[in-house]
């Protein structure tokens, strides 16, 4: 008896693929349109985890490109505290992609937000980058004029790559109603101050990401016909949940909008590429044990699968049949902690009483 499943490869099946694979060797990337090579110029954007690719380029001495450079002049501790080196340029964390949009249009001269500084305690901040800089800027001056210097990085980033690698990480995010400017965290939580009358929470659909890449793509290309994109999906939970229901189920929802649109994104463009590192983190055949203890930060046993996977696919210049690692192998210690703007959702409720129970 004929049937058609016969004679597929073994990662097809779930036995052979998932069942049979030693968790540290699962590899759920089966092909990919275009490799990293020597001597690209290679960005990253995106939410926290975007940070461990980025890293990862660098010490296999590719061509990380960090268009936004520290002052020469500071000690390099002076400049990694001011985030310099941290993304290809100082945006911060970009969680959604209708805020990467805005960031190509503010670049470029096409959006101009209403909102051009955040009061907050001792100083001022960027709404768009509140935690670039670990103290406040003295004035609303210091904050425009930072902001100019960032921009004219942005624009380099998409001039110059190669290849732009992309980490989608949230769908939830507040608006807002003036003008529909985005932010990476809600007003009140690390600047400004929320109110009903300014700004509206919006959690995207998956119709809304889709349409949403289109547009970014399209922007990027426009700018640069030859951009590479490669799209991940970040594993690390939601922190926190503005939907009235719980975090896990939110968690869910949002992951799977990201993942469903970056696999109809990258279906359509032959320059677009979707790496597994969600599947890799998140998958039912490891789960917790690539957590903390929190459940949400991703350890270091982790991200080296993760790398691994991405090193043997998309990094031309690696030999792809000796890289494995075993699991079990000590967690290496990385030089900073991640940046990551959603933290300060619990720093501020804990600074002011976060109650341990519901009542």
């Amino acid at each position: 008896m004929s049937h058609p499943y016969r004679g597929l490869p073994s990662h097809q099946f779930w036995n052979t693929g998932v069942t049979q694979t030693p968790p540290g060797a699962l590899d759920p990337m089966t092909s990919a349109k275009f490799q990293i090579q020597p001597g690209d110029q290679v960005s990253t954007m995106g939410s926290c985890f975007a940070q461990h690719i980025s890293r990862h380029l660098v010490k296999r001495g590719l061509s990380y490109f960090i268009a936004e450079q520290g002052n020469p002049n500071d000690s390099d501790e002076t400049n990694s505290a001011r985030n310099y080196g941290v993304f290809s340029a100082r945006y911060g964390n970009v969680y959604t992609v209708r805020q990467g949009i805005q960031l190509i249009d503010r670049a470029f001269g096409e959006f101009n937000p209403s909102e051009q500084v955040w009061e907050t305690v001792g100083g001022f901040v960027d709404p768009y980058r509140p935690q670039i800089e670990p103290r406040p800027w003295d004035s609303p001056e210091q904050v425009v004029q930072s902001r100019d210097e960032h921009l004219e990085a942005v624009r380099r980033i998409f001039l110059e790559s190669d290849v732009l690698v992309f980490t989608l990480g949230l769908t939830e995010t507040f608006i807002s109603k003036t003008d529909g400017s985005i932010f990476p965290v809600a007003p009140g939580v690390s600047g400004g101050s929320y109110s009903d009358d300014q700004y509206a929470f919006i959690n995207f659909g998956v119709s809304e990401v889709i349409a949403d890449l289109h547009l970014f793509i399209a922007k990027a290309r426009k700018l640069n016909p030859t951009l590479r994109i490669i799209l991940t999906v970040s594993p690390v939970p939601l922190i926190a949940t503005f939907e009235p229901r719980h975090v896990l189920v939110s968690t869910t929802i949002s992951k799977a909008t990201l993942r469903v649109a970056a696999d109809e994104i990258t279906k359509l463009y032959p320059f677009v590429e979707y790496f597994p590192s969600y599947e890799i983190i998140s998958g039912s055949a490891i789960g917790a044990p690539y957590f903390e203890p929190d459940l949400r930060q991703v350890r270091q046993v982790g991200v080296d699968h993760v790398m691994r996977i991405f090193e043997k696919h998309m990094l031309q210049s690696t030999n792809n049949s000796s890289n494995f690692v075993p699991d079990t192998a000590p967690v290496v210690s990385q030089p900073r902690n991640v940046v990551c703007d959603e933290e300060t959702i619990m720093n501020t409720l804990n600074a002011s009483g976060l109650p341990a129970n519901d009542q």
